[in-house]
């Protein structure tokens, strides 16, 4: 069969080449275009239509800025689509721009549509719920309420399992000791706070500082910082005040596995913290602090910010966001991790109970079984 899928994030693009190399054990035939990036193009072998640095604008004005940009590439994307006439398309979270190319499909071509990571309309843009039942042939979700959830609005949808399950699984080696890993990476033997300030420069300059500001007030620890590979290390040193903490790049689930504790910018690397178990307080920096919080609490329908919460549907970890991140409100939680053992123990036991709600590794594989099928049904 001939597929078309979309991916238009770095996110994306490792869950679409995970999806893709499940589907070509199934269909050793197939023929795939893609928009996405260097992951996909590695299991595919062919070139992306629209490679992902040309997609992925973040931010209310970066994509305002980028809007003839962003309708050059939705131009481009459907005439391939016609040009390649595929047997079915699969998009891949990124709703955006593919809910218009699963409204332009239906419309244009009747080809039925696969969709990959759902859009967050349990949260917000509850509108969309209609475009999808209308528009996509089946919804493959990563989130176990989200199947509930979309029952309720009389649409049904499949849970495949949620890939950071996958990741996590495939990427951690708890075999390793923590004398061994303080060893490799030249730190002392004092237990570890690891600090993961994200992957973009705007957010490590607004959480670093912070979060060092706060664990410094911890002697008996030593501070770890996740780095990115794409980010210079010097840049990381423009935040440490004259000091030198280690930046480990590479291997993030190593430093949280063998860490006491981890300040984490919310975000995915929340859920993979949790998945490894190592208690965490979790800070996200936004503009305009109160009155972006108060914007939030009018527009945004889920109660918390975290994935680990989210997925929880309940208070799991601390969420110090906007106004509420100060290194004060931080020093006090991670104060209360380390010295409160029945704290610190519900936290860990309420990260086992979501383990085994979000299911075992297969993700991609169960999705890529669930496409096929699905289309040698119909």
């Amino acid at each position: 069969m001939k597929y078309f899928f979309i991916a238009g994030e770095a996110s994306g693009d490792l869950h679409g080449s995970s999806l893709i190399n499940e589907l070509k054990k199934l269909d050793n035939a197939c023929e795939i275009h893609f928009l996405g990036g260097d992951l996909m193009r590695a299991v595919t072998g062919v070139r992306p239509i629209k490679h992902i640095k040309e997609m992925a604008y973040m931010g209310f004005w970066n994509v305002l800025k980028n809007l003839s940009t962003i309708f050059k590439n939705l131009r481009e994307c459907k005439k391939a689509i016609l040009d390649f006439q595929p047997d079915v398309v699969v998009l891949i979270d990124y709703p955006g721009f593919n809910l218009r190319i699963a409204k332009f499909v239906r419309k244009e071509t009747g080809i039925p549509v696969y969709y990959y990571i759902s859009p967050s309309v349990w949260a917000w843009k509850s509108s969309r719920i209609k475009q999808i039942k209308r528009d996509v042939t089946q919804m493959l979700t990563i989130i176990p309420f989200e199947k509930e959830f979309y029952a309720s609005h009389q649409y049904e949808v499949k849970y495949v399992g949620n890939p950071t399950v996958d990741t996590v699984n495939d990427n951690l080696d708890k075999t390793e000791e923590t004398a061994h890993f303080k060893k490799k990476y030249f730190l002392s033997e004092k237990p570890i706070i690891a600090l993961l300030p994200g992957s973009r420069k705007q957010e490590i300059a607004a959480c670093l500082p912070k979060m060092i500001v706060a664990a410094q007030k911890f002697p008996d620890y030593q501070i770890v910082i996740s780095g990115v590979n794409s980010i210079q290390t010097a840049f990381y040193h423009e935040f440490m005040a004259g000091k030198n903490y280690t930046v480990i790049k590479h291997h993030p689930y190593q430093l949280i596995f063998h860490a006491d504790i981890a300040v984490v910018n919310s975000g995915t690397a929340t859920l993979e913290t949790a998945l490894i178990g190592t208690p965490q307080v979790v800070v996200y920096h936004v503009m305009l602090g109160r009155l972006a919080y108060l914007a939030r609490e009018l527009f945004v329908k889920t109660k918390y910010i975290s994935l680990v919460n989210i997925l929880a549907e309940k208070q799991v970890v601390k969420e110090l966001y906007a106004h509420l991140f100060t290194t004060e409100r931080l020093f006090n939680e991670m104060s209360r991790i380390l010295d409160d053992e029945d704290y610190r123990n519900e936290m860990i036991a309420s990260y086992k109970i979501l383990r085994d709600k979000l299911g075992e590794p297969g993700t991609a594989k169960r999705a890529a079984e669930s496409i096929y099928q699905h289309m040698q049904k119909n």
